[in-house]
């Protein structure tokens, strides 16, 4: 090699490295790409070498950063500079930076997210019966604004042979709501939602709501426990609905509702969610009410795959004729995330 080619293979290397990110490792070593993504004690981190990446930054000394990076907070206010950290502590533009205020470095763009989930038996000889479930959600948040969609069909007979069988479950779910976002953690909401369940005799129940809602934790990262989101709301909600023996009934509603949903520090792969709604009939609360609830919990397979368990409560004080008040659901199945 000449000498020039040298000298210009040189100057390459050393513009490189001017322009590379580098993480120093607790072990001394050292890797040197691009810093992609920070969020809680996670790093994403892209380089040549590697590919892309994550570690956990209880295994890194330092993080030297060369790019303005966009720093996203809890309020989902927006700051831009060079970030850094050493022995754990982080700084921006060489300013402490606390990333207990932090929501992310580097956040992913606004996009739709998802999941489907499935589950089903079958049984063939002295029984012969199937059972199925579908779940689904889309959700997506803007500044101002953050839509949320549910989906459910749950389906279930049995008998002694395959032209002898009945149906034990019968239910579809279908809900929407739209959030605006009037300051930091205060909006306001419209949904809706329809319901049929062919074995409780409901031919349809549609609500339609408006109300208030306080978003207290908004996937906030704690040092000890893991990633929290909480909000509550209240509101009143219109609804209609018609059992097979018995006339149409339309009434308003209170509503409560809270969504908790917690990643654990401690196994980052396992998250648990918890949904409450309770609808008491603005003329008569004490004795006409509906709730819903639900407890679930996802382990992550891989980036996409996931185990999922969820019960499901549902609890009607006036429900319709021969039908009973609860009604719980069991799931168990494999989900895809996007």
């Amino acid at each position: 090699m000449s000498n020039k080619a040298m000298i210009a293979a040189f100057a390459a290397t050393c513009a490189l490295a001017a322009t590379a990110d580098t993480l120093v490792f607790k072990s001394g070593s050292r890797l040197e790409g691009e810093v992609v993504r920070i969020v809680g004690s996670e790093v994403t981190f892209k380089s040549d070498d590697v590919g892309e990446v994550k570690v956990s930054t209880d295994k890194l000394v330092s993080i030297d950063t060369k790019k303005p990076a966009t720093v996203q907070y809890n309020d989902r206010s927006r700051a831009d500079g060079v970030v850094a950290m050493k022995d754990g502590k982080y700084t921006l533009n060489k300013e402490e930076l606390d990333m207990g205020d932090v929501k992310a470095i580097n956040p992913e763009e606004e996009a739709w997210h998802g999941s489907v989930a499935a589950s089903g038996t079958a049984a063939r000889g002295n029984t012969v019966s199937e059972k199925a479930t579908v779940l689904a959600d889309v959700n997506r948040r803007w500044e101002k604004n953050r839509l949320t969609g549910n989906f459910g069909y749950y389906f279930a007979q049995n008998g002694t042979d395959r032209d002898n069988k009945e149906k034990t479950e019968d239910r579809i779910e279908l809900s929407a709501q739209d959030d605006y976002f009037w300051a930091t953690k205060v909006y306001s909401y419209i949904n809706g939602k329809y319901e049929r369940d062919g074995i409780n005799d409901l031919q349809y129940r549609y609500r339609l709501g408006v109300g208030m809602g306080y978003q207290w934790l908004d996937g906030q990262n704690f040092e000890s426990t893991g990633k929290w989101s909480f909000n509550q709301e209240v509101g009143l909600t219109y609804i209609k609905e018609k059992y097979e023996h018995a006339s149409d009934d339309d009434r308003c509603a209170f509503r409560y509702a809270h969504h908790l949903a917690w990643t654990p520090r401690w196994v980052d792969k396992l998250s648990f969610t918890h949904n409450l709604e309770y609808l008491p009939d603005v003329s008569d609360w004490a004795d006409s009410y509906l709730i819903d609830a639900d407890v679930g919990c996802e382990y992550a397979l891989d980036s996409a795959w996931t185990l999922l368990g969820k019960i499901e409560w549902d609890y009607n004080s006036e429900p319709g004729p021969h039908t009973k008040h609860s009604d719980f659901r069991y799931t168990l199945g494999l989900g895809y995330k996007w």
